[in-house]
């Protein structure tokens, strides 16, 4: 198959969704597929790319690592007539998944949309965050996902979400795999040495972008909890991101800087190194479509302590490869790490459970199902039947809705910049 990707992150930006298209790309290459990535330039992209078209981006979009895709490029046309696809694949319903969209109608193939983000718990990036953005941002997403011939959902929880948001093309559940092999050996010790964790320590880890939708304060705030009666007990975390200071503070408060680790981004063997430091793997974010980190701390062979949440639940389960809390306070997490800590019989077992889980979501045997999933699509949609009027309508309902929310954004900036607000109230006219 000629597969086009769509996507609004990809390398050298770290994070889930540029994580998983890498993989993905990567298998289907392997199998003999041809694959073409259409993403946002980015800084420090390599110039050697294969088969990758940049889409001139603003760059750092409102002080984050994100890029924010232009849309146009002068080329595509083109590049897309001599690579002659026969699917198109969106990892997103806005930016360049309007152009996915746009391109599957005009070539008239079948558009498939992995939903990875839950769009909501994003909205805090965008200048004017409301809960009518919110709003705006579930419908958007789900009135995309029906204008597409399939739908990928990275975990039962999502596809079980978006039925009930009203999605009603169909909804095949894929996760994105692990690579065992990349973190099945790692030199801990090493990782110990460099950071000046006494090998005797017990570490809690943590993995992902540093972001606030990850729940990173509550976290925190645990693990400094749990670790404050725990002499023996230090926190290791791999990543990066806005909420890495509060971190900081946090445990600079309890009086713990000399037990937390932050050992930065880390990727290949180092990375794999790090896990291998751990013995705990704690996450409290509540935002995930998939556990894509808990499944690669598992492969490491790290038991699991995490909320009960979409896209961790169907890996994580309770008592057999970590502990899912029902509970998601600060307190509750605090003490399930408590208790693993004093129990090292315990992280024993669990962790040889996380072991076989991971071996179930083997990347090959993801990527692998996906393909079926794309055969199965270009079987049964060979062409597009859906009316160019369903692209007409949703452009003209995506502007009207833009112009009310920029209006909102706009009255309320300059309300503020006005001083008609003052301390979060409306100031009082003098007249």
């Amino acid at each position: 198959m000629n597969i086009v990707i769509f996507t609004n992150t990809y390398t050298p930006h770290v994070g889930g969704v540029a994580r998983s298209v890498e993989a993905f790309v990567t298998e289907y290459r392997k199998l003999g597929h041809q694959v073409l990535v259409v993403a946002p330039e980015f800084a420090g992209t390599p110039e050697d790319e294969t088969d990758v078209v940049r889409i001139a981006a603003i760059q750092n979009f409102n002080a984050t690592d994100f890029s924010v895709a232009l849309p146009f490029h002068a080329r595509l046309s083109e590049i897309l007539d001599d690579f002659k696809p026969d699917i198109i694949h969106s990892q997103h319903p806005f930016l360049l998944g309007m152009s996915a969209l746009r391109t599957a109608r005009y070539r008239k193939i079948p558009l498939v949309f992995t939903h990875h983000t839950l769009y909501e718990q994003y909205t805090h990036y965008v200048p004017g965050d409301s809960q009518t953005m919110q709003q705006f941002a579930i419908a958007l997403a789900t009135r995309y996902a029906n204008l597409c011939d399939q739908v990928i959902a990275p975990s039962q929880s999502i596809a079980d979400l978006l039925t009930e948001r009203g999605v009603s093309s169909p909804i095949a559940v894929i996760p994105t795999g692990v690579y065992l092999e990349r973190f099945a050996n790692g030199d801990g010790e090493l990782v110990r040495r460099q950071l000046n964790i006494p090998s005797d320590a017990v570490v809690i880890g943590h993995l992902g972008r540093l972001a606030p939708e990850k729940n990173l304060e509550i976290l925190s705030q645990a693990v400094a909890e749990a670790i404050s009666t725990r002499s023996k007990a230090h926190f290791l975390v791999v990543g990066a991101g806005p909420s890495e200071q509060a971190i900081r503070n946090i445990f600079a408060k309890a009086g713990l800087t000399d037990r937390l680790h932050m050992a930065g981004v880390l990727q290949q063997q180092p990375l794999a190194d790090a896990l291998h430091a751990m013995d705990i793997f704690a996450f409290a974010s509540t935002s995930e479509t998939q556990g894509m980190v808990v499944t690669e701390a598992m492969a490491a062979g790290l038991p699991v302590v995490a909320f009960d949440a979409t896209g961790v639940r169907e890996v994580v389960v309770n008592d057999k490869n970590g502990v899912l809390l029902n509970e998601k306070t600060a307190q509750a997490l605090a003490e399930a790490l408590q208790q693993l800590i004093d129990n090292p019989t315990k992280v024993a077992a669990l962790s040889k459970a996380a072991l076989h889980t991971a071996g179930n979501l083997a990347m090959s045997c993801t990527a692998a199902k996906a393909l079926l999933c794309f055969r199965s699509v270009l079987d049964t949609v060979p062409a597009n039947t859906k009316t160019e009027r369903d692209w007409e309508d949703v452009l003209a309902w995506i502007k009207a809705e833009w112009d009310i929310l920029s209006s909102v954004a706009v009255a309320g900036t300059t309300a503020v910049s006005s001083g008609l607000f003052a301390d979060g109230k409306l100031a009082t006219s003098k007249r």
